[in-house]
């Protein structure tokens, strides 16, 4: 992968960061079986990186978000908690990148769950993960990419959590239900984060050289009929 560095594309990419970060500090609902873990507002935007720059700096600004979060607002240090910076990062290059081998996390993640001695016992759960595989080949549908990404993060943060927290196979079944509609509120909520940033750079590069992002115009409002 060829990488394109600039001073403008810096700068971009820290402004990124820091609305993520502010992200970090939203939450939106809480983390089953885990004690004082929240997703927040930052699991629609951070993912976006990837499409607005590309998957290696959009994975990085997801890293350079929590990193400083963390740095300023502190956190868990056990290992689940430094896990959790890992789904983001997948998340990003995942929705950045029209390449097939993204999906080799998802179906590594498979592998791992059923390795585990609860998750072999709790196979079902891990079909979740056949998801991204399928939305990337699907075609450039930004609902399906959206999905795709949201499930490249569960599958990251679900292997994380069962390889570090102690569970039940019936735990796992249980979240079976909750994880349809969990995701499908992550779905929609990163396509509507996608549309909105595209809408404003679409609108700022009228005024503003932002030739060093990627903009795609198809999803802008502003080019709305």
């Amino acid at each position: 992968m060829k990488f394109e560095w600039s001073r403008r594309k810096a700068a971009f990419l820290v402004i990124f960061a820091v609305l993520s970060l502010v992200a970090c500090r939203l939450n939106f609902s809480s983390v089953l079986g885990a004690n004082n873990q929240s997703f927040t507002l930052f699991q629609f935007l951070a993912p976006i990186g990837g499409g607005i720059f590309d998957p290696f700096f959009g994975a990085f600004s997801a890293l350079l978000a929590q990193g400083l979060n963390f740095a300023i607002f502190g956190g868990g240090t056990d290992l689940f908690s430094l896990l959790r910076f890992l789904p983001p990062v997948f998340a990003a290059a995942y929705f950045g990148s029209r390449s097939k081998w993204t999906t080799a996390v998802p179906l590594a993640c498979m592998a791992l769950f059923w390795m585990h001695p609860v998750g072999a016992l709790a196979p079902w759960y891990a079909l979740f993960w056949l998801i991204p595989v399928a939305a990337k080949f699907a075609g450039n549908n930004l609902l399906l990419r959206s999905l795709g990404t949201t499930f490249t993060a569960h599958a990251v943060g679900s292997v994380a959590f069962l390889y570090t927290v102690p569970s039940f196979p019936a735990f796992w079944i249980f979240l079976i239900p909750v994880v349809f509609y969990e995701r499908l509120v992550f779905t929609l909520g990163i396509a509507g984060a996608f549309v909105a940033v595209s809408t404003v750079l679409d609108l700022l590069s009228m005024r503003l050289n932002l030739r060093a992002l990627k903009i795609e115009r198809r999803y802008s409002l502003a080019r709305a009929n």
